[in-house]
């Protein structure tokens, strides 16, 4: 800083002090920034100084600093800049700190000329941009563009362009003000969703079908091609669907109930319905051709498979119930033996007793007859046959399987009650697969039961009507279920038996599923566990088909 006494040499020697900051000191002790010079108007002669506050040009300097320092810190975080360019002179007098980062120029080289930053513009855009700056002089109008830069080490970056024109009273083009905003990461992020858009539209668009993708809010949100083709509607006009007559006015109701009841509970939904189609020509067809062959061949061998167990598990139930079948057989030809034997003692009379012999011989022939059925139904539930349907009482089925279970129970200590109702609806279906349920469960019951060393050993077995047809329940006062294992006791190959095969539950559950029934398992109370099944009646199986709404 210059001193008093340099400042006098300096008058004395050339007669002129050259004016320069200095800072005064206040009575209060504050400082105050002065400009101060001094003039020697002859030697020897008069002196002229003065001395000029600066105290408002630094605070205004220090403002403009701060603005400065506020505008290029707003710059980069907006990734925006700002260059002046000189339409006299052709040159440009300003760039920002966040222009020359991004046209990648060096601000220690000077400000770029005006050449060099146009030869930095994309080979393929620079003529367009061109185009536009010219236009919008011509028409004395501002501008804005979008283009590509490539850096000299061949980074491409996309910018969004703004310039203001100045023009003088006369019309000449003085300056421009020019705001360039680098969107590169913007742009970046808008072709991947575009291409991501681009994929998932041919993705739905290839679908065979119809299809429609709608917000949480349940509005409709986009469609594929062959849905707008089918309707002939744009997805705007589809959009209410619900007060259109796209929807079959008849089955209308029934979805809208079912669509807003799933709205509400967030829950998928499936339903059939009539739509209609638009009237007009056909435009083209859309095939999907799948082959199926592998999968209908391994259709084909499950349930050949299914089958065979079913037929395993009968038989090996047969072989379980063969004391029982023995005890069965036997009691009717004993009974033919003893009649018999009677009709030939009432021969031997004198004279003939021709009268009991009748009765006697007649009881022998009813004997007979009941031992065929008894082997008749053997070989129904042995024999392998193809399924098949038939109208029957299943309270009749049920006392069939309870006589031939009889040894079973009879061996494991089990007392064996029915509730079966009155008037019960017949049931449709295959009587030997459906006796075979009921048997699988009332073995299981019973050495569930003979297991225990004490308490009662009750089965009950009973039917009811329900909403739905038929429904029948088999209770057992065994050790019961653990409740987590309730829904895996009909898992195939899940068995709590040393010697069971995890087979018998998930055939029956098979079973009740193709008669288009439910078997469950529950507690039973106070103790042991309840095997459930229902089946449609007879009636509703039949008319159900002719009921149905026709496929969409």
């Amino acid at each position: 800083m210059k001193t008093w006494f340099r400042a006098q040499a300096e008058l004395n020697s050339t007669g002129i002090v050259q004016p320069f900051e200095k800072e005064y000191f206040r009575r209060d002790g504050s400082r105050v920034p002065v400009l101060v010079g001094a003039a020697l108007f002859k030697e020897g002669g008069d002196r002229l100084a003065f001395v000029l506050d600066l105290t408002e040009r630094k605070r205004t300097e220090d403002r403009l600093r701060r603005s400065e320092a506020w505008l290029s810190q707003s710059e980069s975080l907006s990734r925006s800049g700002t260059r002046v360019y000189n339409a006299t002179t052709n040159l440009y007098i300003y760039w920002s700190d966040e222009s020359y980062r991004i046209w990648g120029f060096d601000p220690q080289q000077g400000l770029p000329s005006r050449d060099a930053m146009l030869r930095r513009i994309h080979p393929d855009d620079r003529d367009r941009v061109n185009e536009k700056v010219q236009e919008a002089v011509r028409q004395k109008t501002d501008l804005a563009i979008e283009f590509r830069i490539l850096l000299p080490d061949g980074t491409v970056k996309y910018l969004e362009v703004t310039s203001r024109h100045l023009f003088s009273s006369e019309g000449a083009f003085l300056e421009a003000v020019t705001c360039t905003v680098d969107v590169t990461q913007r742009k970046r992020a808008e072709q991947a969703l575009r291409a991501s858009e681009a994929k998932f539209r041919a993705a739905i668009d290839g679908i065979a079908g119809l299809v429609a993708i709608m917000a949480p809010s349940g509005e409709l949100e986009s469609v594929n091609s062959p849905l707008t083709e089918y309707f002939g509607r744009t997805v705007e006009e589809l959009k209410n669907w619900g007060t259109s007559d796209a929807v079959h006015p008849e089955d209308l109701p029934r979805v809208l109930e079912s669509y807003e009841t799933s709205l509400a509970a967030g829950t998928p939904f499936h339903h059939e319905l009539r739509l209609r189609r638009f009237a007009g020509r056909i435009t083209r067809w859309y095939c999907l051709l799948t082959d199926v062959e592998d999968r209908t061949q391994a259709l084909s061998r499950l349930q050949q498979m299914q089958s065979d167990f079913a037929h395993m598990n009968r038989v090996s139930m047969m072989g379980e119930l063969a004391a029982s079948l023995s005890h069965e057989i036997a009691q009717p030809i004993a009974s033919a033996r003893n009649n018999a034997r009677a009709a030939q003692n009432f021969l031997k009379m004198q004279p003939p007793d021709l009268d009991e012999v009748r009765e006697a011989l007649s009881c022998v022939v009813g004997d007979a007859d009941r031992a065929g059925e008894i082997i008749d139904r053997i070989r129904e539930q042995i024999k392998k046959a193809p399924p098949r349907k038939e109208c029957f009482d299943l309270n009749v089925a049920i006392n069939e399987v309870i006589v031939l279970a009889r040894s079973v129970t009879l061996r494991n200590g089990v007392s064996v009650q029915t509730r079966l109702a009155e008037g019960l609806v017949s049931v449709l279906g295959d009587r030997v697969q459906l006796q075979q349920v009921l048997m699988n469960l009332i073995l299981n019951a019973a050495e569930a039961m003979g297991s225990m060393e004490e308490g009662a050993r009750e089965l009950l077995i009973s039917t009811e009507e329900g909403q739905a047809g038929a429904v029948a329940a088999v209770r057992d006062s065994g050790p019961g279920i653990d409740p987590e294992h309730l829904d895996r006791v009909f898992d195939a190959f899940y068995t709590t038996k040393p010697r069971g095969t995890g087979m018998g539950l998930s055939i029956c559950r098979s079973i009740i599923r193709a008669h288009g029934g439910k078997l469950w398992a529950e507690a039973n109370e106070p103790r042991g566990a309840v095997f459930q099944f229902t089946l449609p009646g007879a009636e509703r199986e039949l008319t159900t088909p002719s009921q149905a709404s026709p496929p969409t």
